[in-house]
């Protein structure tokens, strides 16, 4: 193994041990070897996102794919930020079609696609969102992450025959999945089945708290506040409405909450627009405090060799 390529595998690995500045010294090493190195330039951008320095990975990103214009891996993660924190979604879809013109293999397609679809809704384009579904391969899907987010991605286009088998089979494949738990209780709340609802949804709190906040999470005391902001922030009947109500803030709500969220949701939960087949439905979604990415199915490194292109 040459030496570029020793520092490239040892920041990758540094990387997914969570080490970002041994990473991020990985990278740079790797690039005074090499400046036209794609590979290290894609790994420098990478390591820039895990340290949250968004612009330093974009022009990283970028500099992988102007010195290898079929990067697809590099326009995926670049695809992913632009969707996530910067939420510019005009520049992530264009590098999910660059990906989509780009590549013929099914894992690289499905998160171009998944990117895409969030990236439509957060434009508030749901038929045009509802309509990319379809194009979605039909398995089946190995990769446990991948199945969990291609059933969001029908729950979310109101298809729940097609989501239901994928929870059912994430679940099954891993019962610590508190993702894929909290989608089956949306689901089958959506289906009337409000028990088997309220038993998805509290075995996929005892999961959270088994895990506990992650680290983006805010303190209570300033949760307190950016609630209060948010409240001032309000129209002035909601304003005055929420305004007098009392707060209290916790890691995750009681079990009594949630099984009464279930049973009756449209005064327990706030609701976020969606879309079903032949109508204009919003789906209510009892509680989640943690953000769950539709599309991290694990760290994207290289090129892959041969990819194809049409």
């Amino acid at each position: 193994m040459d030496e570029l390529s020793a520092h490239l595998d040892r920041g990758w690995d540094l990387a997914q041990r969570g080490d970002a500045r041994g990473a991020l010294a990985s990278a740079r090493r790797a690039i005074e070897l090499d400046p036209d190195s794609p590979e290290a330039h894609h790994l420098l951008g990478f390591v820039a996102a895990l340290e949250g320095n968004w612009d330093e990975a974009l022009d990283a990103y970028h500099q992988a794919i102007v010195l290898d214009d079929g990067y697809v891996e590099a326009m995926l993660n670049a695809a992913e930020l632009y969707l996530h924190p910067l939420r510019e979604f005009g520049e992530a879809i264009e590098l999910c079609d660059r990906v989509l013109d780009l590549t013929e293999y099914d894992d690289e397609r499905i998160e171009a696609l998944l990117l895409k679809l969030d990236a439509l809704l957060g434009q508030g384009e749901t038929d045009a969102a509802r309509k990319l579904v379809a194009a979605l391969p039909p398995g089946p899907y190995e990769n446990v992450g991948q199945r969990f987010l291609v059933a969001r991605a029908y729950f979310d286009a109101g298809r729940l025959d097609d989501a239901a088998p994928l929870l059912e089979s994430v679940v099954e494949a891993d019962p610590q999945h508190a993702d894929a738990l909290y989608y089956l209780g949306l689901l089958r709340d959506e289906r009337g089945d409000r028990q088997g609802a309220s038993e998805a949804f509290l075995r996929s709190r005892q999961l959270d708290l088994q895990l506990g906040l992650p680290g983006w999470a805010p303190s209570s005391e300033a949760f307190s506040v950016l609630a209060a902001k948010a409240v001032k922030s309000l129209p002035g009947e909601k304003r005055q409405r929420l305004g007098q109500a009392e707060m209290y803030v916790a890691d995750v709500p009681g079990p009594e909450v949630i099984v009464d969220a279930s049973s009756s949701r449209p005064s327990m939960c706030s609701a976020s627009p969606g879309a079903s087949t032949g109508s204009n439905r919003s789906w209510a979604k009892p509680w989640r405090a943690r953000s769950i990415p539709r599309f991290r199915i694990g760290p994207r490194r290289r090129r892959r060799p041969g990819t194809a292109r049409r």
